[in-house]
């Protein structure tokens, strides 16, 4: 097929969403529908958007809601960590529901993906000019999946560490997005990070990580073919 992919840019109550897919208007009424939501439940159970740690969900939780339970509880952090995974995934289905073959949303560095033709996943640690050459070159066969990414210098997120870079990759984007942030939250110095590897790594559900700190990087699992740009 061969086309140029055109992506565009949506804005929502703080969130910034890059996509890539034909059926957009049917992507973004699906963010704003699964946004409200997900509000009106925080609404009636504010424990949920606060808590660090993970919480039980009540009767009335929405699919959107138990998404990012499950993989907080799977993690050991709080819902909310996985919130932008969860909306990325659910923005995807809606595309492939709509029709669409293929689509990407890129959800503040939160991505989730399905394809049908090769893509390159760049990776942005900063000020590391030489990691920064790196990306992720994915095919039609890896996907979907779900590559998420944290930061202890860059981005509004919350994180309890101090990591260039934080990138997890697994087919469920709640828990990529959670899995993510926590080895973010586990890196403070460059010691940190091959035990942060293999508590990652060893979380069910996900395939692989990477993390950069101070110009080293570290690798454990599966992880797409690493490239370099230019």
């Amino acid at each position: 097929m061969n086309r140029k992919r055109v992506y565009r840019t949506f804005v929502h109550k703080g969130a910034v969403l890059r996509i890539c897919c034909e059926p957009f208007e049917a992507v973004t009424q699906e963010i704003v529908r699964q946004r409200a939501i997900l509000e009106e439940y925080i609404r009636r159970h504010p424990h949920f958007q606060h808590s660090l740690e993970p919480v039980a969900i009540k009767a009335d939780a929405p699919e959107v809601a138990q998404r990012m339970a499950r993989a907080a509880s799977r993690v050991g952090v709080g819902p909310m960590a996985a919130v932008a995974g969860a909306m990325a995934q659910l923005a995807v289905e809606a595309a492939i529901k709509a029709g669409a073959g293929e689509a990407i949303v890129d959800n503040g560095g939160d991505i989730y993906l399905q394809i049908v033709e090769p893509v390159i996943i760049g990776l942005y640690p900063g000020e590391s000019e030489q990691i920064g050459r790196l990306a992720f070159s994915l095919q039609a066969c890896d996907t979907p999946l779900s590559i998420c990414s944290s930061s202890g210098k860059m981005g509004h997120s919350l994180s309890l560490g101090y990591c260039d870079l934080a990138t997890v990759v697994a087919k469920d984007a709640a828990l990529a997005d959670a899995a993510a942030t926590l080895a973010a939250n586990l890196v403070k110095t460059v010691g940190d990070a091959e035990p942060a590897l293999n508590q990652i790594v060893s979380i069910e559900g996900v395939s692989g990580v990477l993390i950069v700190k101070d110009g080293h990087t570290g690798l454990a699992g599966k992880l797409p073919s690493l490239v370099k740009i230019r």
